[in-house]
């Protein structure tokens, strides 16, 4: 009776890459930004704490039901959020083969009403914060948050290596969310306001420097927003992110294609830019009724 073949090295399983519900949950978060890995681990954690700590491969479909059950005093994106986030770990976990079953598949994340159009300033107010900002580091941040629909850890992260001249404008190379880069022109007046904060700086220092001289913090530049708004008296917990939803809807406004708005803001996909033309339409059937 022959011997049976014995591979030479071991042959690496999927499950090989996660050894233990943390190492799982590192590779889960890998290459996702420090603002969503900070947000997706307290979302983890908070799972983790409401099930006693108990291995993932342990945790059941009763486990996540009463988990979105004990959510039902936070607001439905927050809910939302924090069950999608729970849900994107087990199949991620499934996928590689350290969870032989993904009982998040089997619950649906809570719908949640459409805010979008709530965090889309007018093109008067977004004026107005960058006129009313005194500190020409401040000023040209929002107009570039503005202009480049930059998400804050791409503006955050920008080195003067990543902005460069083209024609009588400028290009603002972008690296951001999903590893993608893109190069977003930006206008003959944005361009002049990102060289007068130059002056004798290398390609490899940060284009919005901190008062120590290191790159600005998301945590300043979230500090620089709410000031500007509030001296601009507009209510509501503004934030960088809107200056992107600004861009986006205004640019369709203006005419810009739904292609061009996708691309310049690195999203995936037209559905989800399209998102834009159903918050702030233009027109409306009701427009056409006798009253």
């Amino acid at each position: 009776m022959s011997a049976a073949l014995v591979p030479l090295h071991p042959v690496p399983t999927m499950s090989s890459q996660a050894n233990s519900d943390l190492h799982l949950i590192a590779l889960w978060l890998h290459g996702k930004s420090p603002h969503t890995q900070r947000a997706y681990k307290a979302d983890v954690q908070r799972l983790l704490d409401f099930v006693d700590n108990k291995p993932l491969a342990g945790i059941t479909l009763n486990d996540l039901q009463s988990f979105a059950d004990s959510l039902n005093h936070l607001s439905a994106n927050s809910a939302k959020r924090k069950i999608n986030a729970v849900k994107s770990l087990l199949t991620f976990g499934q996928k590689l083969g350290y969870l032989q079953f993904n009982v998040g598949a089997a619950m649906n994340a809570p719908k949640s009403k459409n805010t979008l159009a709530e965090r889309i300033l007018t093109e008067a107010e977004v004026h107005s914060m960058i006129a009313l900002t005194k500190k020409n580091r401040d000023k040209v941040l929002l107009r570039l948050l503005y202009a480049s629909a930059g998400r804050v850890s791409e503006i955050c992260a920008l080195k003067w290596r990543d902005v460069r001249p083209s024609g009588d404008r400028g290009q603002v190379t972008l690296f951001g969310k999903g590893a993608k880069t893109r190069a977003v022109v930006v206008s003959k007046a944005t361009w002049q306001a990102l060289q007068s904060l130059r002056g004798e700086r290398l390609d490899d220092e940060a284009v919005f420097r901190s008062q120590k001289g290191g790159a600005l913090a998301s945590s300043q530049v979230w500090r620089i927003v709410r000031a500007a708004a509030k001296r601009a008296g507009i209510v509501g917990h503004v934030s960088p992110h809107w200056f992107r939803h600004s861009h986006a809807s205004h640019a369709l406004e203006r005419g810009a294609s739904v292609a061009l708005v996708r691309d310049t803001l690195g999203h995936s996909s037209l559905a989800v830019t399209s998102m834009y033309t159903h918050a702030r339409p233009t027109e409306s059937s009701a427009l056409h009724l006798a009253i």
